[in-house]
């Protein structure tokens, strides 16, 4: 399962440049016109919303693989695998980036005037961020060895991070969705003037 969720993340991230190169207008010379093959490619024809949504499909991506990486090093705790001070400084490691690489794909959801989206996203970096300034003290972070194994908290740890990639799943294919309507809805080609090719 995890293999078939790694290469689907694969395809979908490789198609993202794709699709943002695809929609940039190439001009096409006239007769006895100079071209500089060096540059076609105008970047005034890129907006900036196409920018905001190649940023938040890689962050959210990036966060994506990152919950799997969570999930494969908690199992392997289950499993005995790994012993709980080794899986705890490596899940600890990624809990502050973890938080900012959200908290950037937010801010810039809100302040390119994605209000819904960017709302959408606050209820998990709140969470998070709660999570993190509610460390007790003396634990070595977020995922203490000494209280990983009590309470169940083994459990309570796989059941938000399992919650946390349902999550980016959803959001990602919403992102899609977004960026993909974003490009069919704005066509940067210029119509063709008839009259002149006419000859009228």
């Amino acid at each position: 399962m995890t293999i078939q969720i790694y290469m689907a993340m694969v395809i979908l991230l490789s198609s993202v440049p794709l699709l943002a190169v695809s929609h940039i207008h190439h001009p096409k010379p006239g007769m006895g016109e100079h071209v500089d093959y060096l540059n076609l490619v105008d970047d005034s024809y890129i907006r900036p919303d196409t920018i905001v949504f190649i940023i938040v499909l890689f962050t959210t991506g990036a966060l994506l693989f990152l919950l799997v990486y969570f999930i494969i090093t908690l199992s392997d705790l289950e499993c005995d695998y790994l012993n709980a001070q080794q899986c705890c400084y490596r899940l600890n490691l990624w809990v502050i980036p973890k938080l900012c690489a959200h908290i950037i794909a937010s801010l810039v959801l809100l302040f390119s005037g994605h209000y819904w989206l960017a709302a959408m996203n606050s209820p998990i970096a709140l969470v998070w961020a709660r999570e993190y300034w509610k460390i007790p003290s003396g634990n070595f972070g977020v995922y203490d060895p000494t209280e990983i194994h009590r309470m169940g908290k083994l459990k309570r740890h796989m059941r938000d991070v399992f919650v946390g990639v349902m999550y980016y799943l959803v959001a990602f294919f919403i992102y899609l969705y977004c960026f993909l309507t974003h490009l069919v809805s704005y066509n940067p080609l210029p119509k063709p003037r008839y009259e002149e090719e006419v000859g009228l």
